[in-house]
């Protein structure tokens, strides 16, 4: 594994390289001959196994040195700390704080786990990131993987009071159909400025969320002391909260922290990439098992199915030769008299 082995002297961490020894034994490590296991199996069959651990390492490592080049380890001055963080802190240089990187790697492992089984039920998940470090990278990612998110204000009573909001949801549709259909020129200019208004207004604050017609089930934030209000609103209704938080803040806000510096653009669009990954992730899973939990039948399912009849139906009288007559009732058939027959008296 790599190691950290200390700063420069413009605050640049040197890691040294992964060593390829384990790599290099298992290759040189021989296949099992095949009066062993009694099976003639390829020669680099014992290899894959691990590989693949190999490659999960790798890959792991290169997030690690992802997170320390986009400077994710810097925290906020020694003099504006919140004693909280204390367990997610490495150490102080030049009255720094810098956050421990295997805290900052376990929340976020912790976190994109917890949204991949999250979107793979089916449920939604919130970007809230309004600083202006923040906006780019969370209306990029969320975009691709549409999810509803928050870049501009927190609305008040966005979440407690989300039956207004989708209100005004719908009051943003009727002001794009009336500027789509050209119904705006049929007012005057005084009430087309102020529809025009409105509809900026509206379009600014709530288009990141327009497609969300559910409360979310959990929350991911940039920045604690920034979004206090969301957070809050989040907790009193019990949805859990992700939150990236600096050294400056409260961990016990967030349901999930992930210890990192939220003031650099680098290291905040790092962790959403990574986060909405996970959401990509969760989406093909419930995409799998929709399909395997699907009927085998394919059009034959859908079929209707053949009609019910009633018992009294089902059953009539032998009358005649040990048949079943049909349309005779038993009640009717057993009413009725007999036929004669030659060896009855006349």
């Amino acid at each position: 594994m790599a190691k950290v082995l200390g700063f420069g002297e413009f605050g640049t961490s040197f890691v040294s390289p992964p060593r390829k020894s384990a790599l290099s034994s298992v290759l040189r490590r021989k296949a099992p001959p095949a009066e062993r296991s009694g099976v003639a199996a390829s020669s680099h069959a014992h290899i894959e196994p691990a590989l693949e651990v190999f490659s999960k390492k790798e890959s792991h490592m290169s997030l690690v040195n992802e997170l320390i080049e986009a400077g994710i380890h810097f925290g906020q001055r020694r003099s504006s700390w919140n004693p909280k963080m204390a367990p997610y802190i490495q150490g102080v240089k030049n009255q720094i704080h810098i956050i421990d990187i295997r805290e900052t790697i376990k929340g976020l492992l912790l976190a994109k786990k917890f949204i991949s089984k999250t979107v793979s039920e089916g449920k939604d998940v919130l970007f809230v990131g309004t600083k202006r470090q923040a906006r780019s990278a969370i209306e990029t990612h969320c975009a691709a993987c549409q999810m509803p998110y928050i870049t501009e204000r927190w609305l008040g009573g966005l979440l407690t009071n989300f039956r207004t909001v989708r209100d005004r949801l719908k009051r943003l549709e009727e002001l794009e159909a009336l500027v789509a259909t050209g119904g705006m020129k049929s007012y005057s200019k005084k009430m087309e400025s102020q529809l025009s208004r409105e509809l900026k207004k509206i379009y600014r604050n709530l288009n990141g969320v327009r497609a969300m017609t559910k409360l979310p089930s959990a929350l991911v934030v940039v920045d604690v002391n920034r979004e206090m209000n969301a957070v809050r609103e989040a907790k009193n209704l019990g949805i859990p909260t992700i939150c990236l938080i600096d050294t400056d803040g409260d961990p016990d806000f967030s349901d999930i922290p992930i210890p990192g510096n939220d003031d650099s653009m680098r290291s905040i669009d790092l962790i959403i990439r990574e986060l909405t990954a996970s959401v990509q992730d969760g989406k093909t899973q419930r995409q799998t098992s929709a399909a395997t939990s699907a009927p085998e039948g394919g059009e034959d399912s859908d079929a209707p199915s053949p009609r019910r009849r009633s018992v009294r139906s089902r059953f009539r009288v032998d009358e005649i030769g040990g048949g079943l007559t049909d349309g005779a009732p038993m009640e009717s058939a057993a009413a009725a008299p007999s036929a004669p027959t030659a060896t009855d008296p006349a």
